[in-house]
């Protein structure tokens, strides 16, 4: 008999968890890296929201809380959809739990029954998928290729929906191509859902306020009343507010599928931190300064990486709408051999020889589930994406 489960069989690690490890790996053994893998603003958590945790640990608040969340936390939760989304939820609506990540599995295990299809986009975050998987249904994926800006359509939507279909799992800004929805481009996607009354919406907005220009942000609910009932719209403090390491990922959806979920978690991780959660409570209630100062940043970031990839041969890198990734196609560098004389087969051997020959981490697109292509996370200095792009454009000018 198998000591490990069947089920741990069908899942991989995380590729980007795996890259940063290397990079890190790599510099304490004296490399020379620029680590472009993690997904992780470079900035530190705003004081006002530091002061506040600070003031929740010497005010004791210390105890175990609510399995999912605390009632200042769910209050402020509502009021920041109401504000931002035009979504009106009551806190009985509202869950809280360790980050975004487990959100999006306390809701999958809740409700995946074997055969159970779930209809994901590609290119993808990684962990989507393989959630799924360890929940007990069937990932299904709809690619949105670069020539339509790596969103999918309508019709691709239609095509992929059967009887076993029970989520589609909706990102905007998108982890990794930046990739956003336009209102009129949400709505097309939104009706094909209007005449599918048995799936539901995932909609994974962790990016919300991470978009440039004068682009605007719209999520699945707000565009189409009529999918309320049956949208979970996931949200979280890591990328807008610089928190990732305090982990507080929470969502609005209908009550019956949120106590299913907290049940889930109670048999879990119980409460998220109370620390954290009173420190998110400030970070939603409070000043916003950093959420618009951090775009104007992420925004001059993301220009300065397209155009210094754009002049690398073989590497085409569209401009995203928002998030802090971008996600070019190398199809150029495909089938040359490096100066260090590794064969670029494909994204992966691209990477493997881009951190072994010029010291750059980045994700390979296969991880996505599109390639060719790799992913970088501009949430790191100018200083170190202009010599990150500089090596990687004398990388491309070495492929023969």
């Amino acid at each position: 008999m198998a000591f490990l489960s069947d089920t741990l069989a069908r899942v991989k690690p995380s590729p980007t968890i795996a890259v940063t490890n290397k990079a890190r790996e790599l510099k304490e053994a004296g490399r020379d890296v620029i680590g472009l893998g993690a997904g992780e603003p470079d900035f530190d958590t705003p004081e006002n929201i530091k002061r506040a945790a600070i003031a929740a640990i010497e005010s004791g608040k210390t105890k175990y809380t609510a399995v999912d969340g605390i009632p200042e936390l769910k209050k402020a939760i509502c009021a920041k959809f109401e504000r931002e989304n035009g979504l009106s939820y009551k806190p009985s609506q509202i869950t809280v739990g360790t980050g975004g990540k487990q959100v999006l599995y306390n809701a999958l295990v809740a409700t995946l029954n074997p055969g159970d299809e779930v209809v994901i986009p590609a290119p993808y975050w990684v962990s989507y998928p393989d959630m799924v998987l360890l929940a007990g249904g069937t990932p299904v994926f709809v690619e949105g290729r670069m020539q339509t800006g790596y969103k999918i359509t309508g019709a691709q939507l239609e095509a992929a929906i059967t009887p076993k279909t029970k989520w589609v799992i909706f990102n905007s800004p998108s982890n990794p191509s930046g990739a956003a929805y336009s209102r009129d481009e949400l709505k097309e996607l939104t009706d094909v859902l209007m005449r599918h009354p048995q799936v539901w919406v995932m909609s994974d907005d962790m990016y919300e306020h991470l978009t440039f220009g004068d682009f605007e942000f719209v999520t699945p609910a707000q565009v189409e009343p009529g999918l309320y009932d049956r949208t979970l719209t996931c949200n979280g403090v890591s990328k807008a507010y610089a928190m990732t390491g305090w982990r507080i990922g929470y969502a609005g959806g209908p009550e019956a599928l949120i106590k299913a979920m907290g049940k889930v978690q109670s048999q879990s991780t119980s409460n998220p931190c109370s620390i954290s959660q009173y420190a998110a409570v400030e970070a939603l209630n409070g000043p916003q300064d950093y959420v618009i100062e951090s775009r104007k940043a992420f925004e001059r970031r993301r220009d300065l990486v397209v155009a210094a990839l754009n002049t690398c041969p073989g590497i085409t890198c569209p401009t995203p709408e928002g998030a802090f990734y971008v996600y070019p196609s190398i199809e150029g560098c495909i089938g040359k051999t490096s100066a260090g004389g590794v064969k670029i087969e494909n994204d992966e051997a691209f990477a493997a020889a881009l951190l072994e020959e010029a010291g750059v981490a980045v994700v390979f697109g296969a991880a996505f589930g599109l390639s060719p292509n790799f992913r970088i996370s501009y949430a790191t200095s100018d200083a170190a994406l202009t010599e990150a792009c500089a090596r990687i454009k004398a990388f491309c000018e070495g492929l023969k």
